[in-house]
This record gives structure tokens, C-alpha cells and sequence, in this order.
């Protein structure tokens, strides 16, 4: 403690449950900012995930439907989770297997880059289903750069074993 004071600065018990404690000396103002900084850091780095929704009517027509698909694959591809929701109006809930057969069309075009976190089920006048981005969509892309340059290796020892017969012979 003489040490500290005579450095004008701080002793500070860094590690307490460690036999024996274990301080440090150092300047504690400085410290608890380095600390803050690193803190607002890692706050950043953080993923943020939003929920998007995109609205559906049962009737819709196919240049909206593809439009909405369209929407619905940026948000995923964004990695955005997205709420698919389909409004009845009056007698159009006597009919909710449309409304199925418009979220199995979403489905079918957003398949290979999301994956259904939430069935669609009816709440009321709406049918909802969250779709979630695919994980494995961004290990593809990933993978598909090692794989061209597999394939390049691949091409090398075609040559060599096309050699090797010759040398045989």
C-alpha cells in the first residue's frame, strides 16, 4: 500500500475468491473507463434481430405475391427473422385452407433460405408463421470457396494419372 501511494496510484484487489487475493496497483479511474470502452464494444458487435413482418391477403394477385416473396427473401437475407401473416375478411374465413395454400407458396419459394420456427396456425382474422434465415445458407456460401479450389485439385492429379498409364506402358 506504501508503493501505491508513493506511485500516486491505486491498489486494487483484482482476483478476491483466488488464495491468495491477488491485487494490482494501478490508476482505478483509468481502469473503470478501459472497462466501459471494451463494454460499449462488445454492445456493438451484437447481433440485433428484428422481427419483419410482411402482410398477405388471400385473394392476392401473382405480381403482389411475388413482390412480397421478393421482400420476404431480403429480410432473411438480411438475417432478419420474418413474421408471414395472412388477413381474412369476412367470408374468407369460412375458407382458411386458402390461406394455407397461399403461406405453403411463400414457403416453397423462401425454403432453401429460411426454415419455419412457427407453423402457421390461425389467431382470429389472421394466420401467422415466422420463418427464420437457414444457418446452413451462410456454411454454404463459405464452403462453396473451398470446393472450387477442391475441384481444382481435383483437375491437378487428372493429368498425373493420365501420365501415369504412359509411364507404365
Amino acid at each position: 500500500m506504501a508503493l501505491a501511494r508513493e506511485l500516486d496510484l491505486d491498489l486494487v484487489e483484482v482476483a478476491p475468491q483466488a488464495t491468495p487475493p491477488v491485487c494490482r496497483i494501478m490508476d482505478y479511474g483509468k481502469f473503470r473507463y478501459e472497462e466501459s470502452q471494451r463494454a460499449r464494444e462488445a454492445r456493438k458487435k451484437t447481433a440485433h434481430v428484428t422481427v419483419k413482418e410482411v402482410k398477405f391477403r388471400p385473394k392476392i394477385g401473382k405480381g403482389d405475391f411475388d413482390t412480397k416473396v421478393r421482400h420476404v427473401q431480403e429480410f432473411l437475407n438480411d438475417g432478419h427473422k420474418v413474421k408471414v401473416t395472412l388477413q381474412f375478411r369476412g367470408r374468407e374465413m369460412a375458407h382458411p385452407e386458402l390461406g394455407n395454400k397461399i403461406l405453403d407458396g411463400v414457403l416453397a419459394q423462401v425454403g432453401d433460405i429460411a426454415k419455419v420456427e412457427t407453423q402457421a396456425r390461425l389467431e382470429g382474422r389472421n394466420m401467422t408463421m415466422v420463418l427464420i434465415p437457414e444457418k446452413k445458407n451462410t456454411k454454404k456460401a463459405k464452403t462453396d470457396g473451398p470446393s472450387e479450389s477442391a475441384n481444382v485439385a481435383t483437375t491437378e492429379p487428372a493429368p498425373e494419372s493420365v501420365e501415369a498409364p504412359a509411364a507404365e506402358a
